[in-house]
């Protein structure tokens, strides 16, 4: 498993608890977003605003940006996922939404102008402050008990005799042991 598939793994957990969205839905709205990708013409959002859409996706590729790695937030599909998202837990609307207007009203204060207006520079304290936080959190968390039994981790058990990848594992990835 690669970083990123831990990563994406890793998060998936939090945010099923934390929104109580049903598997399904997260499904249906990955799947949406690829279809999105997929068109190749512009999405347009059905519960954003435009103006709330240019700051959904500046934010998330502010919170996972691209890198020589591979593409970020955007590239991934996670605005559409969010739309989606929202149509689909209508109860998400007013804090995501509330929050998005709060960005722009911090910005306003502090620059006078919107959160998509604002410079690299001027967004550079914030997004230096929320990736370290994040990253600290989630350290914490991940390094505590409770976040390696939510793990499921088991640790360097002694295993008395190793049987091989589960068959529905070897089924998921398309391979087989050869005999």
């Amino acid at each position: 498993m690669d970083r990123r598939s831990a990563m994406r793994m890793l998060a998936m957990a939090p945010l099923a608890t934390a929104f109580r969205w049903a598997p399904d839905s997260v499904r249906e709205a990955a799947a949406r977003a690829r279809q999105a990708l997929g068109r190749g013409a512009p999405y347009e959002p059905k519960h954003f605003t435009a103006h709330e859409w240019d700051t959904v996706r500046l934010l998330v590729d502010l919170i996972i940006p691209k890198d020589d790695r591979s593409g970020g937030a955007t590239d991934a599909g996670v605005p559409e996922f969010m739309d989606f998202m929202l149509g689909d837990d209508p109860d998400l609307q007013t804090p995501i939404r509330g929050g998005l207007a709060w960005l722009d009203h911090e910005c306003d204060d502090r620059w006078t102008k919107t959160f998509v207006a604002c410079s690299d520079a001027e967004h550079a304290a914030g997004v230096a402050f929320f990736n370290s936080f994040r990253d600290f959190t989630a350290s914490g968390f991940f390094s505590s008990k409770l976040g390696v039994q939510d793990l499921r981790y088991m640790g360097n058990t002694f295993v008395a005799e190793w049987k091989g990848c589960p068959p529905e594992a070897l089924d998921k990835l398309g391979v087989r042991y050869v005999d």
